[in-house]
């Protein structure tokens, strides 16, 4: 559920009308809810709950700040208990900016800079998550250096098929994330002798928008035997970090699993474990708490097919249709019952901005107002310049007020960031 909805015949951002934040904000812009990200982030911990009864321990549940990095959404999230699971030095400190505990914050990826590696350090965040055997010995290096013992997991790749797409499933053995598992062992005990380091369990995320549990299930059992095999060896195993990746309904047909079904496969699967629980939700929580609000420039009459409905949103706005395929469901602002089939692109000077192609929609005049739905997560996050085009601003709705948290960064601001060199001048 999301509160997005048709209020006398116009849709709302909660009490917003969303004509109203066009109005004052203008399009295109990305619109949050509050109640949404909030309502989302009770019900994650909610289908938690089995897990939490069988072990005894309250999970540590952090967002996957890649997926929505705006400071006011990391904030509203932060109130609701959450952690955060950052990829880059810049999202680290987006998540302290935001007043998330640095105990709370998991640091993954596999490209972690030196730099990066120290800002850690310097912060005393809760965890490391070790990508390869090279950057655990950096680690070591540098906390060992300090007289610091960096809390860390490794990171494994269980060569699993996440059933989702090509480019962002990361539990294939042919994909650059963690360590093969027919290595883990022999890694970890390298590792975990070093001074600097106190590694103290794993950590797995094998894909995302998974839409099956039965990948996640058999990724857990491997991580489950090795958590055996390590104690086996004479490790001490207290915590074991299972990512995210869990999908939302991104149209009609799609059925995900519930977080309460994700929350009684975990309990059933960790069962006996003994260690304490890391997850890494990011789009089940702020997908569907987004939208991004549009305003159809034309309708351009096609060749032997629909008509192209034109839009000021584009793919440097919203990236995942032309990257991965992916689909929005498209809806007027302002519903009639009058329906039309369209090709929905934008204003980008290639083909590869097309948003949909023979799609039935609303029927849409020029100037009329339109939302591309679940845009809350790798929307915004995900924008570019090209085209020299700006940077839509970002709102966050509570109630019957609003407010922008990202502002509008016009084209000429970016260009106000380059130099024509000396030896360009005549």
């Amino acid at each position: 559920m999301d509160h997005f909805q048709l209020r006398n015949g116009e849709l709302h951002a909660e009490d917003v009308p969303l004509s109203r934040i066009a109005e004052d904000v203008g399009t295109p812009v990305y619109v949050y809810s509050r109640a949404t990200l909030e309502r989302h982030a009770r019900v994650f911990r909610e289908g938690l709950e089995p897990v939490v009864k069988a072990s005894g321990r309250e999970p540590l549940v952090a967002f996957a700040v890649k997926s929505n990095p705006n400071v006011a959404v990391l904030k509203v999230l932060g109130r609701q208990g959450f952690g955060a699971d950052v990829v880059s030095g810049g999202e680290l400190v987006r998540a302290l900016t935001a007043g998330i505990p640095a105990d709370k914050i998991v640091f993954s990826g596999v490209g972690k800079t030196r730099g990066e590696l120290q800002l850690g350090l310097e912060k005393a965040i809760g965890q490391f998550n070790i990508e390869s055997s090279e950057e655990g010995r950096e680690l070591a290096e540098l906390a060992a250096d300090q007289g610091l013992e960096a809390q860390a997991t490794l990171r494994i790749n269980p060569d699993v098929d996440a059933k989702t797409h090509e480019k962002i499933s990361t539990g294939r053995a042919e994909n650059k994330f963690g360590i093969p598992l027919v290595r883990a062992r022999e890694v970890f005990g390298d590792l975990a002798r070093l001074p600097g380091l106190n590694l103290r369990g794993v950590a797995v995320h094998i894909g995302s928008q998974l839409l099956d549990l039965e990948p996640l299930e058999t990724a857990f059992a491997k991580v489950g035997k090795l958590v055996k095999d390590l104690r086996a060896d004479g490790h001490a195993i207290t915590h074991v970090d299972l990512g995210g990746g869990l999908g939302v309904p991104y149209k009609a047909s799609e059925k995900p699993p519930s977080p309460a079904d994700y929350g009684a496969m975990v309990a059933r699967a960790t069962e006996g474990w003994d260690v304490h629980l890391t997850f890494e939700p990011g789009r089940v929580i702020a997908g569907n708490a987004g939208v991004l609000l549009t305003r159809v420039v034309r309708v351009k009459r096609g060749g032997n097919g629909p008509p192209f409905v034109i839009v000021d949103a584009a793919m440097n706005d919203l990236a995942r249709p032309a990257m991965y395929g992916a689909w929005h469901d498209f809806d007027a602002v302002s519903p009639t019952r009058n329906r039309m089939v369209a090709n929905i692109v934008g204003p980008i000077c290639e083909t590869g901005d097309t948003f949909a192609t023979d799609r039935e929609i609303e029927a849409l005049q020029s100037g009329e107002l339109a939302v591309f739905r679940t845009a809350g997560a790798y929307g915004a996050t995900m924008a570019s310049s090209y085209n020299s085009r700006g940077f839509v601003p970002e709102v966050l709705v509570d109630g019957e007020q609003f407010a922008v948290v990202a502002d509008r960064i016009p084209a000429d601001a970016i260009m106000d960031a380059e130099r024509v060199p000396d030896f360009l001048l005549d």
